[in-house]
């Protein structure tokens, strides 16, 4: 099933909330015959604008080929969360490579969010950027989790900015009969995901990167120079970039067997005014320990934007209010009489391991894809380890491409089918508490 086309109209942002509410660029022309370039950049999300715009401020000519507009998926779409560290807690990350690879991936993971804090501070970026992101509880074993696990990042590594919060200091902070306790990351933020975006397409349109929008690339042309071909153009290059995420498709066998595309939705509620103190009395993101996770927080005109409801399935659901509804009226029950004004659906990608999955599948191609919902600061940051690794300096991008990654098993035809059983299974688990 072709993902780029499958949920969505050609060239048009999905109509959410985020697209409401952000000042969309002029679009940037198609590839029209054939270009050469220092660097082609496959995909103009997060990974792939902030790639093209660190080498253009190296010096490199580039060319970004998105087959939609900037922005268009994940990035554009997502619960706009910037948290800590990795996907993955140290504390599985040290199991998996050990204590000092551990210790190198918390670091890059700070590293992403100074480098998003950065580029917005840099760039002008208008994405209403907020410190704090609550994770919480429903049980009395998954509080304790979640605190042991703040005491662990404070002694081992030295991370002070997370508060655990009893029953009755985290209803004080989010009104919720579902939970139990949690922590509070102070160092942890949210911001608007598609303006992040755009702000980022529009620095690297300011920096000489060259922008093709409606450019879809069905072939990549492996060699020195590499060969990158679109419906009506190709571009030469030096590298190659791959940073479609979830929409890669078959361009690249190696990554396809370790990267798989979901779904995710999220809805929109009315505007709550004095109401949103019912949601939460903070302005942070709070994110749940659930296996299935959900996520919210209240945006700067007061809706509550609440995600969750994943699928397995390519097609968005037809009713994608309904699904998400069900889970935040078991959150949020005082509110079944607010209206949901915007409902949408987005496409990421996961792996087996819930890491990135960054990789050179030639000599002069990098890859990087896989956020498994950690990609605001993730992705950005992967941009800019490609670019730095072009240039020669590897380490960053080695560290994180260290990180094992098996394939899915079933290959293409059954690893869905294959998914779909295993999350049936932990969704299960998460209703009957377990």
């Amino acid at each position: 099933m072709d993902l780029l086309t499958a949920n969505d109209r050609p060239g048009a942002y999905p109509e959410s909330w985020y697209a409401a509410t952000a000042e969309p660029l002029p679009p940037f022309p198609p590839l029209r015959g054939e270009t050469r370039a220092d660097v082609v950049v496959v995909g103009g999300g997060y990974t792939g604008l902030s790639a093209a715009l660190h080498l253009a401020e190296a010096g490199l000519d580039v060319v970004l080929l998105e087959a939609q507009r900037v922005g268009f998926g994940a990035s554009g779409r997502n619960g706009g969360q910037l948290g800590s560290g990795q996907r993955q807690d140290q504390k599985a990350l040290e199991s998996m490579v050990g204590r000092a690879h551990a210790r190198r991936l918390w670091d890059l993971g700070e590293d992403a969010k100074t480098l998003v804090r950065d580029l917005i501070a840099r760039h002008g970026i208008d994405c209403y950027l907020k410190p704090g992101v609550a994770w919480a509880a429903s049980s009395a074993g998954d509080v304790a989790d979640l605190q042991r696990y703040a005491e662990h990042l404070d002694r081992v590594y030295g991370y002070t900015e997370i508060e655990s919060l009893d029953a009755e200091a985290f209803r004080a902070l989010c009104p919720s009969p579902d939970y139990r306790g949690g922590i509070l990351d102070m160092g942890a933020g949210h911001l608007h995901p598609l303006r992040f975006a755009l702000g980022l397409a529009r620095a690297a349109r300011d920096a000489g990167v060259r922008i093709h929008e409606g450019a879809r690339v069905h072939h990549v042309g492996r060699g020195a120079p590499a060969m990158v071909q679109t419906d009506a153009g190709r571009v030469m290059a030096d590298h190659v970039i791959l940073a479609a995420n979830g929409y890669l498709g078959g361009l690249d066998r190696q990554v396809a067997a370790r990267v798989m595309p979901i779904n995710n939705f999220i809805v929109a509620t009315e505007p709550l005014g004095d109401r949103a103190a019912e949601v939460l009395t903070r302005d942070v993101a709070v994110a749940d320990a659930r296996f299935v996770v959900n996520y919210f927080r209240l945006s700067h005109d007061q809706r509550l934007l609440f995600g969750g409801g994943e699928s397995y399935g390519y097609r968005f659901p037809k009713d994608i209010r309904a699904l998400v509804s069900k889970p935040m009226l078991e959150v949020f029950p005082h509110l079944a009489d607010v209206r949901l004004d915007y409902a949408w659906g987005g496409t990421l990608a996961i792996t087996m391991k819930r890491m990135p999955y960054l990789a050179r599948p030639a000599p002069n191609m990098l890859s990087a894809s896989g956020y498994s919902g950690h990609g605001v600061g993730t992705a950005v940051h992967a941009g800019q380890l490609m670019a730095w690794a072009i240039q020669g300096q590897a380490e960053g991008f080695d560290a994180l491409a260290g990180v094992p990654i098996p394939a899915f098993p079933g290959g293409a035809a059954l690893r869905s089918p294959l998914l779909v059983l295993a999350m049936s299974w932990y969704a299960l688990r998460d209703r009957l508490g377990l």
